[in-house]
């Protein structure tokens, strides 16, 4: 019998193919967040006008 890929037979179970995308969307986060630091790092007085605009758009929010 040949051997079935990986997305067939993740398929039987829903449970680990959750925890897979958790996982794999926890790492992606992680990633990201390092790419943020290191941009901020480099480029400071972008990072710095990027964090008043934030800071803008959130004064200003309704909820």
């Amino acid at each position: 019998m040949p051997d079935l890929p990986e997305s067939d037979a993740r398929k039987d179970s829903p449970a680990d193919d959750d925890a897979e995308r958790r996982r794999r969307r926890a790492q992606f986060l992680r990633d990201l967040a390092e790419a943020r630091e290191l941009r901020d790092r480099v480029q400071p007085r972008r990072a710095k006008t990027a964090r008043l605009r934030h800071a803008m758009r959130m004064r200003t929010f309704r909820w």
